[in-house]
C-alpha cells in the first residue's frame, strides 16, 4: 500500500511530518498505529498506547485512524485529547506507558505528523524504533491474533499541571517573599494556549496573553519562534506593557524562547545557563548536558558551580541516551529544547518557563541584569545556506582554517584564539548550518562573512 520511497519520505530521524492532504492521511494513520502495535508488542511494552492530539484540523481524525490501527492489533489506548507534546511525555512518564503525539510541531499548517515514544517517555527515532515501524508497514497488516483493544477517554490537564508545579515548592509557599512578574505569553494559537492558562493560574503573576485560541491554521503568525520575524509581535507587546518577561512557545508547546523587559531576544544558551545553576544547587556535583552549538560560556558556567558538563551533538535522541547513561540532571539546546531528569529526561517549554520564572521571581534584578554573567559572548544565531556540493564547501573550510583546534563530533567546530564556529549537514536537504561565536561583535561577525563567502561560493 505504501512504498519504501513514499516512507522515506515523512519518516524523519526523530517522528513522522508531511503534508496532510497527501502524505499523513488517515488511511496512513491506521497502517502506522498497527505498526506501533506490533513494534510495542515486540519490544514487550506495556499494551496500552496514550495518543494526544494537537489543534490542528486533522489532529482529531489522524488520532481516531492511529487509534482504531493500534486497537485493532489489540492493543488498548488511552485518549488525553488536546496536549502539549510535554504533556504526553508527561502521561508517557507517569502512567508508564507508550505514547503517540499528533502535532507537526513548528511546522505550517498544511503540515502533520506523530511523535512517538516507549513508556516512561524514552524516545523513539530512527535507530530506535522508527525503521522497524517502517518495516512493519511495508508488510502490511496482518490479521491479529488477539481481541481488539479497548479505547478510552482522560483529562490528564489538571495532573500535569500539579506535577509541574511541585518541582518548585517556592511557588506555593505562604511565606514566600516572590515578587509578582506581568508576563506576556506569545502561544501562536498553539497547545501553549491550552496548557498557559492552566499553569499561570498557580502562580503569582499577571497574564497578558497573545493568540491563545487554539488555531492550527495559524492565523497571526506560525508558531515557530526560532525565526525572528514569528517574535516580533511578542517583542513589541513586552515593551508596551512594561512586562518583566515574554514568552514565546512554539505550536507544540516543547520549545519556549524569552523576551527580556527591553524586548530583546534571551539567548537559549543562557537560559541553559541559569537552569544549570539552579540544579546544581539542588544537586551538588551532577552533570549537565549541552549541545556543541551552545555557547561556550555553558561549560564554563558548568564547571565553576561545580558541576560536570558533556557535550553532545545537536539532536534530542543524543541527548537524552547521554542523560540516562551519564546521569545528568539537566540538557540544554541552543534551539530552545530543555531536558529533564526529573521529567523522564524529556524537553518541556513550560518547565524551562517555569525555572525563569521561578528565578526571575526570587529577586528585584530584571531579567537583562539575572541574565548578564550568562551572556558573556556574542553569537551569530544558525546560519543555513544551500550549497550544490556539501563535501566541498566542509574541505574548503578545513583547508582555509588550518591550524585551528578541529573537532568532528557533529560537523565540523574549529575553534581559534578569539572566536569558534560549527559547520553541519543538514540530514534532510542541500543546506550547511554554520554558528559562529565570538569574544566580541566585530570578531564574531568578520568571522561569520568570511564562513559565508566560503560556504556560498559552493552554490
Amino acid at each position: 500500500m505504501f512504498t519504501s520511497e513514499f516512507l522515506d519520505s515523512i519518516i524523519k530521524a526523530y517522528d513522522v511530518r508531511g503534508l496532510v492532504d497527501s502524505q499523513v492521511t488517515p488511511d496512513f494513520a491506521f497502517v502506522l498505529g498497527g505498526a506501533f502495535a506490533r513494534f510495542l508488542q515486540e519490544e514487550r511494552e506495556p499494551s496500552t498506547i496514550i495518543i494526544g492530539e494537537d489543534m490542528r484540523p486533522s489532529s482529531p481524525k489522524l488520532a481516531d485512524a492511529f487509534s482504531d490501527g493500534a486497537t485493532s492489533q489489540g492493543m488498548d489506548v488511552i485518549r488525553i485529547g488536546l496536549a502539549s507534546t510535554d504533556m504526553l511525555y508527561f502521561a508517557a512518564g507517569k502512567l508508564n506507558m507508550p505514547g503517540a503525539m499528533f502535532t507537526a510541531s513548528h511546522n505550517p499548517a498544511a503540515y502533520n505528523g506523530v511523535k512517538l515514544c516507549k513508556s516512561g517517555a524514552v524516545p523513539i527515532g530512527e535507530d530506535s524504533g522508527l525503521r522497524r515501524i517502517k518495516q512493519f508497514i511495508l508488510e502490511g497488516m496482518p490479521i491479529a491474533n488477539r481481541p481488539v483493544g479497548i479505547e478510552s477517554k482522560r483529562d490528564l490537564l489538571d495532573e500535569y499541571v500539579d506535577f509541574l508545579i511541585a518541582l518548585f515548592p517556592e511557588i506555593e509557599d505562604p511565606n514566600s517573599t516572590q515578587r509578582r512578574l506581568k508576563v506576556v505569553i506569545d502561544a501562536g494559537n498553539g497547545m501553549a494556549g491550552h496548557t498557559a492558562p492552566a499553569v499561570m493560574s498557580r502562580l503569582n503573576v499577571e497574564v497578558i496573553s497573545m493568540y491563545f485560541e487554539l488555531d492550527g491554521n495559524f492565523p497571526n503568525h506560525e508558531a515557530n519562534p526560532i525565526d525572528p520575524k514569528n517574535l516580533a509581535d511578542l517583542q513589541k507587546r513586552v515593551l508596551k506593557e512594561k512586562a518583566d518577561i515574554g514568552l514565546a512557545f512554539d505550536g507544540d508547546a516543547d520549545r519556549c524562547f524569552l523576551i527580556d523587559e527591553k524586548g530583546a531576544l534571551v539567548n537559549p544558551s543562557a537560559l541553559t545557563g541559569l537552569i544549570a545553576v539552579r540544579e546544581l544547587k539542588r544537586k551538588p556535583g551532577s552533570t549537565i548536558i549541552y549541545n556543541l552549538i551552545s555557547s561556550k560560556a555553558v561549560p564554563e558556567i558548568i564547571t565553576e558551580n561545580g558541576g560536570t558538563p558533556l557535550r553532545s551533538r545537536v539532536g534530542h535522541s543524543f541527548i537524552k541516551k547521554m542523560m540516562a547513561d551519564s546521569g545528568a540532571v539537566f540538557g540544554g539546546e541552543h534551539s530552545g529544547h530543555f531536558y529533564f531528569a526529573d521529567f523522564w529526561r524529556a524537553d518541556s517549554g513550560m518547565l524551562a518557563a517555569l525555572f525563569a520564572l521561578t528565578q526571575l521571581a526570587d529577586g528585584k534584578s530584571s531579567l537583562s541584569n539575572l541574565l548578564k554573567p550568562f551572556n558573556r559572548y556574542v553569537s551569530s544565531g544558525e546560519i543555513n545556506s544551500q550549497v550544490s556540493d556539501v563535501p566541498a564547501a566542509i574541505q574548503a573550510i578545513l583547508s582555509e582554517y588550518e591550524g585551528f583546534d578541529v573537532d568532528d563530533l557533529d560537523g565540523i567546530t574549529l575553534t581559534g584564539p578569539k572566536y569558534w564556529f560549527n559547520v553541519r549537514a543538514s540530514n534532510t536537504e542541500p543546506l550547511l548550518r554554520l554558528n559562529v561565536e565570538g569574544e566580541t561583535e566585530a570578531q564574531m561577525i568578520k568571522a561569520r562573512d568570511a564562513l559565508l563567502a566560503i560556504i556560498r561560493a559552493k552554490r
